[in-house]
Protein backbone atom coordinates (compact mmCIF):
# COMPACT_ATOMS: atom_id res chain seq x y z
CA UNK A 1 0.00 0.00 0.00
CA UNK A 2 2.14 2.87 -1.25
CA UNK A 3 1.02 6.50 -1.16
CA UNK A 4 3.82 8.31 -2.99
CA UNK A 5 7.45 7.43 -3.39
CA UNK A 6 8.71 5.62 -0.31
CA UNK A 7 5.90 6.90 1.94
CA UNK A 8 3.68 3.99 3.05
CA UNK A 9 0.67 3.39 5.25
CA UNK A 10 2.88 3.25 8.32
CA UNK A 11 3.81 6.90 7.79
CA UNK A 12 0.25 8.21 8.11
CA UNK A 13 -0.41 10.42 11.17
CA UNK A 14 -2.08 8.65 14.08
CA UNK A 15 -5.03 11.05 13.94
CA UNK A 16 -5.72 10.08 10.33
CA UNK A 17 -5.48 6.35 11.04
CA UNK A 18 -7.90 6.69 13.96
CA UNK A 19 -10.26 8.64 11.70
CA UNK A 20 -10.10 5.83 9.11
CA UNK A 21 -10.75 3.21 11.84
CA UNK A 22 -13.81 5.15 13.03
CA UNK A 23 -15.64 4.25 9.77
CA UNK A 24 -14.95 0.51 10.15
CA UNK A 25 -16.89 -2.09 12.14
CA UNK A 26 -14.93 -3.76 14.92
CA UNK A 27 -13.92 -6.93 12.95
CA UNK A 28 -12.56 -4.82 10.08
CA UNK A 29 -10.64 -2.61 12.50
CA UNK A 30 -8.92 -5.69 13.89
CA UNK A 31 -7.99 -6.89 10.41
CA UNK A 32 -6.76 -3.44 9.37
CA UNK A 33 -4.61 -3.16 12.49
CA UNK A 34 -2.50 -6.10 11.18
CA UNK A 35 -1.10 -3.76 8.53
CA UNK A 36 1.82 -2.68 10.73
CA UNK A 37 2.78 -1.95 14.33
CA UNK A 38 1.88 1.74 13.96
CA UNK A 39 -1.68 0.88 12.90
CA UNK A 40 -1.87 -1.69 15.67
CA UNK A 41 -0.93 0.98 18.23
CA UNK A 42 -3.79 3.13 16.96
CA UNK A 43 -6.33 0.33 17.29
CA UNK A 44 -7.08 1.00 20.95
CA UNK A 45 -7.41 4.75 20.77
CA UNK A 46 -10.12 5.64 23.37
CA UNK A 47 -12.47 7.31 20.88
CA UNK A 48 -12.75 4.06 18.91
CA UNK A 49 -13.96 1.97 21.85
CA UNK A 50 -16.53 3.98 23.83
CA UNK A 51 -18.54 0.77 24.38
CA UNK A 52 -17.61 -2.86 25.04
CA UNK A 53 -20.06 -5.77 25.07
CA UNK A 54 -18.48 -9.04 26.15
CA UNK A 55 -20.00 -12.52 26.38
CA UNK A 56 -17.54 -14.74 28.21
CA UNK A 57 -17.40 -18.49 28.58
CA UNK A 58 -16.43 -19.46 32.09
CA UNK A 59 -13.24 -21.14 30.92
CA UNK A 60 -9.58 -20.55 31.67
CA UNK A 61 -8.90 -20.11 27.96
CA UNK A 62 -10.85 -16.85 28.10
CA UNK A 63 -8.58 -15.21 30.65
CA UNK A 64 -5.57 -14.18 28.48
CA UNK A 65 -7.84 -12.60 25.86
CA UNK A 66 -9.92 -10.90 28.53
CA UNK A 67 -6.85 -9.55 30.34
CA UNK A 68 -5.45 -8.15 27.08
CA UNK A 69 -8.71 -6.44 26.12
CA UNK A 70 -9.41 -5.02 29.57
CA UNK A 71 -5.81 -3.82 29.92
CA UNK A 72 -6.21 -1.90 26.67
CA UNK A 73 -9.74 -0.53 27.18
CA UNK A 74 -10.65 -0.81 30.85
CA UNK A 75 -9.24 2.55 31.89
CA UNK A 76 -11.24 4.61 29.37
CA UNK A 77 -14.31 2.64 28.20
CA UNK A 78 -17.54 4.56 28.82
CA UNK A 79 -20.05 1.71 28.50
CA UNK A 80 -19.20 -1.82 29.62
CA UNK A 81 -21.51 -4.82 29.40
CA UNK A 82 -20.23 -8.23 30.49
CA UNK A 83 -22.19 -11.49 30.40
CA UNK A 84 -20.82 -14.76 31.67
CA UNK A 85 -22.15 -17.48 29.34
CA UNK A 86 -24.46 -19.99 30.96
CA UNK A 87 -23.43 -22.87 28.64
CA UNK A 88 -20.58 -23.82 30.92
CA UNK A 89 -22.77 -23.76 34.00
CA UNK A 90 -25.49 -26.02 32.68
CA UNK A 91 -23.45 -28.73 31.04
CA UNK A 92 -20.50 -30.38 32.67
CA UNK A 93 -19.23 -31.21 29.19
CA UNK A 94 -18.92 -27.50 28.45
CA UNK A 95 -16.19 -27.00 31.01
CA UNK A 96 -12.60 -26.48 29.97
CA UNK A 97 -10.82 -29.54 31.38
CA UNK A 98 -7.30 -28.25 30.80
CA UNK A 99 -6.10 -25.65 33.33
CA UNK A 100 -3.08 -24.74 31.22
CA UNK A 101 -2.83 -21.50 29.29
CA UNK A 102 -3.86 -21.82 25.62
CA UNK A 103 -1.06 -22.75 23.28
CA UNK A 104 -0.50 -24.21 19.82
CA UNK A 105 -1.49 -27.66 21.00
CA UNK A 106 -4.67 -26.55 22.75
CA UNK A 107 -7.94 -27.67 21.17
CA UNK A 108 -10.14 -25.10 19.52
CA UNK A 109 -12.78 -24.01 22.01
CA UNK A 110 -16.17 -22.92 20.78
CA UNK A 111 -19.04 -21.60 22.91
CA UNK A 112 -19.79 -25.06 24.22
CA UNK A 113 -16.80 -27.12 23.26
CA UNK A 114 -15.51 -30.21 25.03
CA UNK A 115 -12.65 -32.64 24.64
CA UNK A 116 -11.53 -35.70 26.54
CA UNK A 117 -8.28 -37.59 26.18
CA UNK A 118 -10.08 -40.84 26.96
CA UNK A 119 -13.75 -41.44 26.07
CA UNK A 120 -14.01 -43.71 29.08
CA UNK A 121 -13.47 -40.64 31.28
CA UNK A 122 -16.61 -38.98 29.99
CA UNK A 123 -18.82 -38.17 33.03
CA UNK A 124 -21.81 -39.94 31.51
CA UNK A 125 -19.89 -43.25 31.34
CA UNK A 126 -18.50 -43.27 34.87
CA UNK A 127 -20.07 -45.15 37.81
CA UNK A 128 -22.48 -43.13 40.01
CA UNK A 129 -20.21 -42.12 42.94
CA UNK A 130 -17.23 -41.44 40.65
CA UNK A 131 -19.42 -39.43 38.28
CA UNK A 132 -20.82 -37.35 41.17
CA UNK A 133 -17.31 -36.70 42.47
CA UNK A 134 -16.08 -35.57 39.06
CA UNK A 135 -19.20 -33.46 38.55
CA UNK A 136 -18.62 -31.74 41.90
CA UNK A 137 -15.00 -31.05 40.97
CA UNK A 138 -16.11 -29.50 37.68
CA UNK A 139 -18.61 -27.24 39.43
CA UNK A 140 -15.91 -26.10 41.84
CA UNK A 141 -13.68 -25.40 38.84
CA UNK A 142 -16.40 -23.36 37.16
CA UNK A 143 -16.89 -21.24 40.28
CA UNK A 144 -13.16 -20.74 40.71
CA UNK A 145 -12.74 -19.64 37.09
CA UNK A 146 -15.80 -17.41 37.34
CA UNK A 147 -14.25 -15.53 40.27
CA UNK A 148 -10.96 -15.08 38.40
CA UNK A 149 -12.74 -13.57 35.39
CA UNK A 150 -14.81 -11.25 37.57
CA UNK A 151 -11.65 -10.06 39.33
CA UNK A 152 -10.02 -9.41 35.95
CA UNK A 153 -12.92 -7.26 34.76
CA UNK A 154 -13.35 -5.26 37.97
CA UNK A 155 -9.66 -4.62 38.59
CA UNK A 156 -9.26 -3.13 35.10
CA UNK A 157 -12.00 -0.51 35.56
CA UNK A 158 -11.43 0.39 39.22
CA UNK A 159 -9.88 3.76 38.31
CA UNK A 160 -12.09 4.60 35.32
CA UNK A 161 -13.74 7.94 36.09
CA UNK A 162 -15.32 8.18 32.64
CA UNK A 163 -17.50 5.09 33.09
CA UNK A 164 -21.12 5.96 32.35
CA UNK A 165 -22.74 2.57 32.00
CA UNK A 166 -21.82 -0.66 33.82
CA UNK A 167 -23.77 -3.87 33.32
CA UNK A 168 -22.72 -7.24 34.78
CA UNK A 169 -24.61 -10.52 34.36
CA UNK A 170 -23.47 -13.79 35.92
CA UNK A 171 -26.47 -16.17 35.80
CA UNK A 172 -25.54 -17.70 39.15
CA UNK A 173 -29.13 -18.94 39.43
CA UNK A 174 -28.09 -21.61 36.91
CA UNK A 175 -25.35 -22.73 39.26
CA UNK A 176 -27.87 -22.98 42.07
CA UNK A 177 -29.81 -25.61 40.13
CA UNK A 178 -26.95 -27.96 40.95
CA UNK A 179 -27.56 -27.27 44.61
CA UNK A 180 -27.62 -24.30 46.97
CA UNK A 181 -24.34 -22.41 47.00
CA UNK A 182 -23.74 -22.53 50.73
CA UNK A 183 -20.90 -20.86 52.65
CA UNK A 184 -19.31 -24.27 53.09
CA UNK A 185 -19.45 -24.91 49.34
CA UNK A 186 -17.97 -21.49 48.58
CA UNK A 187 -15.23 -22.08 51.13
CA UNK A 188 -13.97 -24.99 49.00
CA UNK A 189 -13.49 -22.58 46.10
CA UNK A 190 -12.47 -19.52 48.08
CA UNK A 191 -11.03 -20.51 51.49
CA UNK A 192 -11.81 -17.82 54.01
CA UNK A 193 -13.76 -15.78 51.46
CA UNK A 194 -10.66 -13.85 50.38
CA UNK A 195 -11.62 -13.54 46.70
CA UNK A 196 -15.24 -12.70 47.49
CA UNK A 197 -14.10 -9.84 49.73
CA UNK A 198 -11.66 -8.71 47.05
CA UNK A 199 -14.46 -8.67 44.45
CA UNK A 200 -16.74 -6.73 46.78
CA UNK A 201 -13.98 -4.22 47.58
CA UNK A 202 -13.22 -3.66 43.89
CA UNK A 203 -16.91 -3.03 43.20
CA UNK A 204 -17.00 -0.47 46.02
CA UNK A 205 -13.89 1.24 44.60
CA UNK A 206 -15.46 1.43 41.14
CA UNK A 207 -18.55 3.12 42.57
CA UNK A 208 -16.50 5.45 44.79
CA UNK A 209 -14.27 6.53 41.87
CA UNK A 210 -17.10 7.02 39.37
CA UNK A 211 -17.97 10.58 38.36
CA UNK A 212 -20.26 10.13 35.34
CA UNK A 213 -22.14 6.91 36.12
CA UNK A 214 -25.71 6.96 34.79
CA UNK A 215 -26.50 3.24 34.49
CA UNK A 216 -25.64 0.57 37.07
CA UNK A 217 -26.90 -2.96 36.48
CA UNK A 218 -25.88 -6.12 38.30
CA UNK A 219 -27.81 -9.33 37.72
CA UNK A 220 -27.31 -12.76 39.29
CA UNK A 221 -23.69 -12.03 40.17
CA UNK A 222 -22.40 -14.08 43.09
CA UNK A 223 -22.19 -11.85 46.19
CA UNK A 224 -20.70 -8.90 44.31
CA UNK A 225 -23.16 -6.38 45.77
CA UNK A 226 -23.60 -6.01 49.52
CA UNK A 227 -26.10 -3.91 51.51
CA UNK A 228 -23.39 -1.26 51.96
CA UNK A 229 -22.08 -1.13 48.37
CA UNK A 230 -24.25 1.76 47.18
CA UNK A 231 -23.21 3.95 50.10
CA UNK A 232 -19.82 4.35 48.37
CA UNK A 233 -21.48 6.40 45.62
CA UNK A 234 -21.06 10.13 46.18
CA UNK A 235 -24.27 12.14 46.45
CA UNK A 236 -23.71 13.97 43.12
CA UNK A 237 -23.37 10.61 41.30
CA UNK A 238 -26.30 8.97 43.10
CA UNK A 239 -28.44 12.01 42.29
CA UNK A 240 -27.79 11.63 38.56
CA UNK A 241 -28.10 7.84 38.10
CA UNK A 242 -31.00 7.06 35.77
CA UNK A 243 -31.06 3.25 35.87
CA UNK A 244 -30.41 0.92 38.79
CA UNK A 245 -30.68 -2.86 38.62
CA UNK A 246 -29.84 -5.11 41.58
CA UNK A 247 -30.99 -8.69 41.01
CA UNK A 248 -29.56 -11.31 43.36
CA UNK A 249 -31.78 -14.03 44.79
CA UNK A 250 -28.67 -15.47 46.52
CA UNK A 251 -28.64 -12.73 49.17
CA UNK A 252 -29.47 -13.89 52.75
CA UNK A 253 -33.00 -13.52 54.09
CA UNK A 254 -32.06 -10.76 56.51
CA UNK A 255 -30.46 -8.48 53.88
CA UNK A 256 -31.65 -6.19 51.13
CA UNK A 257 -29.29 -4.64 48.63
CA UNK A 258 -30.96 -1.23 48.85
CA UNK A 259 -33.24 0.34 51.44
CA UNK A 260 -35.92 2.98 51.06
CA UNK A 261 -33.67 5.48 52.83
CA UNK A 262 -30.83 4.78 50.36
CA UNK A 263 -33.27 5.07 47.46
CA UNK A 264 -34.06 8.66 48.44
CA UNK A 265 -30.68 9.71 47.04
CA UNK A 266 -31.56 8.46 43.53
CA UNK A 267 -33.83 11.37 42.65
CA UNK A 268 -33.35 11.10 38.87
CA UNK A 269 -34.02 7.38 38.65
CA UNK A 270 -36.12 6.57 35.58
CA UNK A 271 -35.86 2.77 35.60
CA UNK A 272 -35.41 0.30 38.45
CA UNK A 273 -35.02 -3.49 38.64
CA UNK A 274 -35.19 -5.35 41.96
CA UNK A 275 -36.16 -8.59 43.61
CA UNK A 276 -39.88 -8.26 44.33
CA UNK A 277 -39.40 -9.07 48.02
CA UNK A 278 -36.99 -6.11 48.29
CA UNK A 279 -39.43 -3.67 46.67
CA UNK A 280 -41.41 -2.55 49.71
CA UNK A 281 -44.38 -0.28 50.21
CA UNK A 282 -42.00 2.27 51.72
CA UNK A 283 -39.94 2.25 48.51
CA UNK A 284 -43.08 2.79 46.43
CA UNK A 285 -43.90 5.83 48.59
CA UNK A 286 -40.35 7.22 48.16
CA UNK A 287 -40.64 6.92 44.37
CA UNK A 288 -44.10 8.50 44.47
CA UNK A 289 -42.69 11.59 46.17
CA UNK A 290 -42.65 14.76 44.10
CA UNK A 291 -38.92 15.16 44.81
CA UNK A 292 -38.26 12.23 42.45
CA UNK A 293 -38.58 12.39 38.70
CA UNK A 294 -41.33 10.11 37.35
CA UNK A 295 -40.34 6.45 37.19
CA UNK A 296 -40.85 5.00 33.69
CA UNK A 297 -39.77 1.37 33.99
CA UNK A 298 -39.93 -1.06 36.91
CA UNK A 299 -38.72 -4.67 36.52
CA UNK A 300 -39.45 -7.08 39.35
CA UNK A 301 -38.08 -10.60 39.85
CA UNK A 302 -40.34 -12.89 41.88
CA UNK A 303 -38.25 -15.93 42.84
CA UNK A 304 -39.36 -18.91 44.90
CA UNK A 305 -36.00 -18.84 46.73
CA UNK A 306 -36.69 -15.31 47.97
CA UNK A 307 -40.27 -16.16 48.90
CA UNK A 308 -38.99 -19.00 51.10
CA UNK A 309 -36.71 -16.72 53.10
CA UNK A 310 -38.38 -13.31 52.86
CA UNK A 311 -41.87 -12.07 53.59
CA UNK A 312 -44.52 -10.52 51.35
CA UNK A 313 -45.93 -8.51 54.25
CA UNK A 314 -43.97 -5.41 53.27
CA UNK A 315 -44.92 -5.45 49.58
CA UNK A 316 -46.81 -2.45 48.13
CA UNK A 317 -50.57 -2.57 48.53
CA UNK A 318 -52.95 -1.34 45.87
CA UNK A 319 -53.07 2.16 47.38
CA UNK A 320 -49.26 2.36 47.13
CA UNK A 321 -49.41 1.42 43.45
CA UNK A 322 -52.09 4.05 42.85
CA UNK A 323 -49.96 6.73 44.49
CA UNK A 324 -46.92 5.68 42.46
CA UNK A 325 -48.78 5.78 39.14
CA UNK A 326 -50.21 9.22 39.97
CA UNK A 327 -46.66 10.60 40.13
CA UNK A 328 -45.41 8.34 37.30
CA UNK A 329 -48.21 8.30 34.75
CA UNK A 330 -46.06 6.55 32.12
CA UNK A 331 -44.82 3.80 34.44
CA UNK A 332 -44.79 0.29 32.99
CA UNK A 333 -43.93 -2.89 34.91
CA UNK A 334 -42.12 -6.04 33.75
CA UNK A 335 -42.46 -9.05 36.06
CA UNK A 336 -40.62 -12.38 35.96
CA UNK A 337 -41.86 -15.22 38.19
CA UNK A 338 -39.54 -18.21 38.81
CA UNK A 339 -41.40 -21.23 40.20
CA UNK A 340 -43.89 -19.13 42.16
CA UNK A 341 -47.03 -20.75 43.53
CA UNK A 342 -50.33 -19.52 42.14
CA UNK A 343 -51.57 -18.53 45.61
CA UNK A 344 -48.58 -16.20 45.99
CA UNK A 345 -49.11 -14.71 42.53
CA UNK A 346 -52.76 -13.98 43.38
CA UNK A 347 -51.49 -11.98 46.39
CA UNK A 348 -48.80 -10.17 44.43
CA UNK A 349 -50.83 -9.07 41.40
CA UNK A 350 -52.51 -5.91 42.64
CA UNK A 351 -55.11 -4.30 40.34
CA UNK A 352 -53.29 -0.95 39.99
CA UNK A 353 -49.96 -2.37 38.78
CA UNK A 354 -49.41 -1.07 35.21
CA UNK A 355 -48.22 -4.52 34.11
CA UNK A 356 -46.93 -4.52 30.54
CA UNK A 357 -44.90 -7.76 30.49
CA UNK A 358 -45.05 -10.95 32.52
CA UNK A 359 -42.93 -14.08 32.22
CA UNK A 360 -43.67 -17.29 34.13
CA UNK A 361 -40.96 -19.94 34.35
CA UNK A 362 -41.70 -23.09 36.35
CA UNK A 363 -39.88 -26.30 37.26
CA UNK A 364 -41.70 -27.54 40.34
CA UNK A 365 -45.08 -25.84 40.14
CA UNK A 366 -47.24 -24.39 37.40
CA UNK A 367 -49.48 -21.39 36.78
CA UNK A 368 -53.19 -21.89 37.34
CA UNK A 369 -56.01 -20.75 35.09
CA UNK A 370 -57.13 -18.42 37.90
CA UNK A 371 -53.87 -16.47 37.64
CA UNK A 372 -54.23 -16.10 33.86
CA UNK A 373 -57.85 -14.99 34.33
CA UNK A 374 -56.77 -12.37 36.87
CA UNK A 375 -54.09 -11.01 34.53
CA UNK A 376 -56.62 -10.88 31.69
CA UNK A 377 -59.15 -8.89 33.75
CA UNK A 378 -56.76 -6.50 35.49
CA UNK A 379 -54.15 -5.68 32.87
CA UNK A 380 -56.00 -5.71 29.55
CA UNK A 381 -55.08 -2.03 29.02
CA UNK A 382 -51.31 -2.51 29.41
CA UNK A 383 -50.30 -6.11 28.69
CA UNK A 384 -48.11 -6.61 25.59
CA UNK A 385 -45.91 -9.64 26.47
CA UNK A 386 -47.06 -12.93 28.02
CA UNK A 387 -44.66 -15.88 28.40
CA UNK A 388 -45.70 -19.18 29.94
CA UNK A 389 -42.95 -21.74 30.48
CA UNK A 390 -43.18 -25.06 32.32
CA UNK A 391 -39.98 -27.11 32.12
CA UNK A 392 -41.40 -30.48 33.12
CA UNK A 393 -39.66 -33.79 32.49
CA UNK A 394 -42.86 -35.72 31.77
CA UNK A 395 -43.89 -34.56 28.30
CA UNK A 396 -47.21 -36.40 28.58
CA UNK A 397 -48.31 -34.54 31.68
CA UNK A 398 -48.71 -30.92 30.59
CA UNK A 399 -51.27 -28.97 32.64
CA UNK A 400 -54.39 -27.85 30.79
CA UNK A 401 -55.49 -24.34 31.77
CA UNK A 402 -58.87 -24.82 30.09
CA UNK A 403 -59.77 -27.92 32.09
CA UNK A 404 -63.21 -27.67 33.75
CA UNK A 405 -63.75 -24.24 32.17
CA UNK A 406 -66.19 -23.01 29.56
CA UNK A 407 -63.61 -20.72 27.96
CA UNK A 408 -59.89 -21.21 27.54
CA UNK A 409 -57.98 -18.59 29.62
CA UNK A 410 -55.42 -18.06 26.85
CA UNK A 411 -58.15 -17.34 24.30
CA UNK A 412 -59.72 -14.83 26.71
CA UNK A 413 -56.28 -13.27 27.17
CA UNK A 414 -55.96 -12.78 23.41
CA UNK A 415 -59.49 -11.39 23.21
CA UNK A 416 -59.32 -8.88 26.05
CA UNK A 417 -55.68 -7.74 25.89
CA UNK A 418 -55.84 -5.62 22.77
CA UNK A 419 -52.15 -4.61 22.91
CA UNK A 420 -50.81 -8.17 23.18
CA UNK A 421 -47.90 -8.49 20.73
CA UNK A 422 -45.92 -11.46 22.10
CA UNK A 423 -47.23 -14.82 23.30
CA UNK A 424 -44.85 -17.72 24.02
CA UNK A 425 -45.95 -21.05 25.52
CA UNK A 426 -44.15 -24.28 26.42
CA UNK A 427 -45.14 -27.05 28.81
CA UNK A 428 -48.86 -26.24 28.90
CA UNK A 429 -51.51 -27.93 26.77
CA UNK A 430 -52.62 -25.64 23.94
CA UNK A 431 -55.55 -27.06 21.98
CA UNK A 432 -55.24 -26.61 18.22
CA UNK A 433 -58.66 -24.96 17.84
CA UNK A 434 -57.80 -22.49 20.62
CA UNK A 435 -54.49 -21.66 18.94
CA UNK A 436 -56.37 -20.88 15.72
CA UNK A 437 -58.78 -18.69 17.72
CA UNK A 438 -55.88 -16.76 19.28
CA UNK A 439 -54.34 -16.13 15.84
CA UNK A 440 -57.66 -14.90 14.46
CA UNK A 441 -58.39 -12.65 17.45
CA UNK A 442 -55.05 -10.86 17.47
CA UNK A 443 -54.15 -11.16 13.79
CA UNK A 444 -51.00 -9.40 12.51
CA UNK A 445 -50.79 -7.35 15.73
CA UNK A 446 -49.50 -10.50 17.45
CA UNK A 447 -45.90 -10.04 16.28
CA UNK A 448 -44.60 -13.20 17.94
CA UNK A 449 -46.53 -16.42 18.58
CA UNK A 450 -44.11 -19.09 19.82
CA UNK A 451 -45.67 -22.42 20.84
CA UNK A 452 -43.62 -25.60 21.08
CA UNK A 453 -44.80 -28.56 19.05
CA UNK A 454 -45.11 -30.86 22.06
CA UNK A 455 -47.46 -28.37 23.77
CA UNK A 456 -50.08 -28.57 21.00
CA UNK A 457 -52.87 -31.12 21.27
CA UNK A 458 -55.84 -31.96 19.05
CA UNK A 459 -59.44 -32.63 20.03
CA UNK A 460 -60.15 -36.20 18.98
CA UNK A 461 -63.86 -35.53 18.35
CA UNK A 462 -62.96 -32.77 15.89
CA UNK A 463 -60.37 -34.92 14.15
CA UNK A 464 -63.05 -37.46 13.28
CA UNK A 465 -64.93 -34.80 11.29
CA UNK A 466 -61.90 -33.62 9.30
CA UNK A 467 -60.67 -35.10 6.04
CA UNK A 468 -57.46 -33.02 5.98
CA UNK A 469 -54.21 -33.52 7.85
CA UNK A 470 -54.75 -31.81 11.26
CA UNK A 471 -51.17 -30.48 11.53
CA UNK A 472 -51.27 -29.03 8.03
CA UNK A 473 -54.69 -27.50 8.74
CA UNK A 474 -53.42 -25.95 11.99
CA UNK A 475 -50.41 -24.38 10.28
CA UNK A 476 -52.58 -23.07 7.46
CA UNK A 477 -55.29 -21.59 9.71
CA UNK A 478 -52.86 -19.93 12.14
CA UNK A 479 -50.86 -18.51 9.21
CA UNK A 480 -54.07 -17.06 7.73
CA UNK A 481 -55.04 -15.57 11.08
CA UNK A 482 -51.62 -13.93 11.57
CA UNK A 483 -51.36 -12.92 7.90
CA UNK A 484 -47.86 -14.43 7.73
CA UNK A 485 -46.29 -17.90 7.58
CA UNK A 486 -46.28 -19.64 10.96
CA UNK A 487 -44.96 -22.90 12.37
CA UNK A 488 -44.76 -24.41 15.81
CA UNK A 489 -41.38 -24.39 17.54
CA UNK A 490 -39.81 -27.75 16.68
CA UNK A 491 -36.59 -27.38 18.68
CA UNK A 492 -36.90 -25.68 22.05
CA UNK A 493 -33.12 -25.22 22.20
CA UNK A 494 -33.35 -22.55 19.49
CA UNK A 495 -35.17 -20.06 21.73
CA UNK A 496 -33.41 -18.47 24.71
CA UNK A 497 -36.77 -17.52 26.20
CA UNK A 498 -37.28 -21.24 26.93
CA UNK A 499 -33.71 -22.46 27.56
CA UNK A 500 -32.09 -19.48 29.34
CA UNK A 501 -34.88 -17.70 31.21
CA UNK A 502 -32.64 -15.68 33.54
CA UNK A 503 -30.47 -14.42 30.67
CA UNK A 504 -33.58 -13.70 28.58
CA UNK A 505 -35.13 -11.75 31.45
CA UNK A 506 -31.96 -9.76 32.05
CA UNK A 507 -31.56 -8.81 28.39
CA UNK A 508 -35.24 -7.99 28.00
CA UNK A 509 -35.09 -5.93 31.19
CA UNK A 510 -32.19 -3.94 29.71
CA UNK A 511 -34.09 -3.33 26.46
CA UNK A 512 -37.26 -2.56 28.42
CA UNK A 513 -35.40 0.03 30.51
CA UNK A 514 -33.61 1.57 27.53
CA UNK A 515 -36.87 1.93 25.59
CA UNK A 516 -38.10 4.92 27.60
Amino acid sequence: MALCGDVGASSLPSELIVHIFSFLPAPDRLRASACCSHWRDCLFYPALWPELRLSLRVALSERPRLEFLMRKCGCFVRELRVEFAADNYVSSSAFDPAPAEPGPASPAAGPASCWCEDPAESPELLPGPQRDSQQSARWLGVLRTYMELVLCVLSSIRGNRNLQKLSLFGDISILQQNGTITKAYLNKVDPGGKKIRQIQQLFVEILANSRQLKWLSCGFMLEIVTPTSLSSLTNPVANTIEHLSLLDNHSPASTTLITAIELERFVHLRSLALDFCDFTAEMARVLANNNHVPLHRLSLLVHHTSLKTKTLNKMPEDEDWKALTRNSANLRVYMMAFDVKSDDMLRILKPSIPLERIHFDSYLTYVSGAVVDLITRQYDTFLTHFILMNDVNDMSGFPDLSENRNEDPLVLLAWRCMRLSLLAIHGYTVWAHNLIAIARLRGPDLKMLEVTEESIDFDQSELADQDVDPVHNLIEQVSIGLARPWRAVMDIELLSVFTEPARHFYREMQNFSEGI
